[in-house]
């Protein structure tokens, strides 16, 4: 019972900073005259996915459970675009994917490329090269990753700046000092640090205590606990309207949750790390592929619905892959 509310301790440190995190975090892009261009968005994606970078490096180099951080990102990853769908049903004003940046297509799609990249790593982890204990995949995933980057900021420049010059008129942070916004983050930042490296030993004896196996304990709880500040700052953006924000801060945190793969491998010495965990994170990643398809469809095509209901076709259809993904880690969990 009271590793139980550990864990929830740990969930309401993670959301509480990682709210106020994000605030801060964009009161120094403010402030600093970086403004809301892409950059901001990037710079939010990579905020709200610390918990992920944390709790998975601790994971690898503290802990000794691959498979907590491999469960964690790949159920992140499905996590994010099951928030897609939420955000969608908490806006009555229109579907979440009309009126969308076209750009937000691009981001998913090397979403895509990437966790493809990792679940046939996964799946071929035996012949897979390795470069000392790192391996092939790492530097492929990082190149991939930069690469990636650059192709989505030359693409969205221009849209981009229109969409965050019209957003900035709704957050001015005139009352907050540069200084103290810097503070506050650093503060709020540590808070997720500390909370995320726990994180993996709480759920270590979870998995052990309830029988329900590291695999599923990384790619469920772990991973809704980390990916609890992507709701919170998603959640906030769609209630003001900011749509592009919120989508782009989920498929950003997609893309930076592989590189975090990367970083894991780094950071785990005894080999490769896709060849000390389970092959159950194939068919997470799978998911989570298919789950980004119904999106990059959505984007291409959107809804024209007025919002006489709470989910349309694309909405239904996430959540539908996302309970099902579910449902079959936990049929097909294992002990490790």
């Amino acid at each position: 019972m009271f590793v139980w509310l550990e864990f929830v301790a740990c969930s309401a440190l993670i959301v509480f900073s990682g709210s106020r995190l994000s605030r801060y975090g964009d009161v120094i892009a403010e402030k600093s005259g970086l403004g809301r261009t892409w950059i901001g968005l990037v710079l939010m994606a990579t905020i709200t996915s610390l918990p992920e970078l944390i709790t998975g490096v601790s994971s690898v180099a503290i802990v000794d459970v691959p498979d907590i951080a491999l469960g964690d990102i790949m159920g992140s990853c499905m996590y994010n675009l099951a928030i897609l769908a939420l955000m969608d049903i908490l806006d009555r004003r229109k579907p979440i994917f009309l009126g969308a940046s076209r750009g937000h297509i691009l981001s998913a799609s090397f979403g895509i490329l990437l966790i493809g990249i990792a679940v046939i790593s996964i799946f071929l982890n035996e012949y897979m090269p390795s470069i000392g204990h790192i391996g092939l995949y790492t530097p492929v995933i990082i190149g991939v990753y930069l690469v990636g980057i650059r192709v989505v900021y030359f693409f969205e420049k221009r849209a981009m700046s229109e969409l965050l010059h019209k957003a900035k008129e709704s957050f001015i942070y005139v009352e907050v000092p540069l200084k103290r916004a810097i503070l506050m983050y650093t503060v709020n930042a540590l808070i997720i640090v500390g909370s995320a490296t726990w994180l993996p030993f709480i759920a270590d004896r979870l998995a052990e205590e309830t029988g329900l196996g590291r695999t599923f304990m990384g790619s469920v709880f772990v991973a809704m606990t980390t990916s609890l500040p992507e709701v919170v700052v998603s959640v906030a953006a769609v209630m003001i309207g900011a749509h592009d924000l919120a989508i782009g801060n989920m498929f950003g945190s997609n893309m930076f949750n592989i590189l975090v793969l990367a970083v894991d491998d780094i950071f785990y010495t005894k080999g490769p790390i896709f060849s000390h965990i389970s092959i159950n994170h194939v068919m997470t990643g799978m998911i989570a592929i298919v789950m980004t398809s119904i999106a990059v469809i959505a984007l291409t095509y959107p809804p024209q619905r007025k919002k006489t209901f709470r989910v349309g076709w694309d909405t239904f259809a996430i959540i539908i892959v996302w309970v099902v993904g579910i449902l079959l880690l936990y049929i097909t969990r294992m002990r490790i």
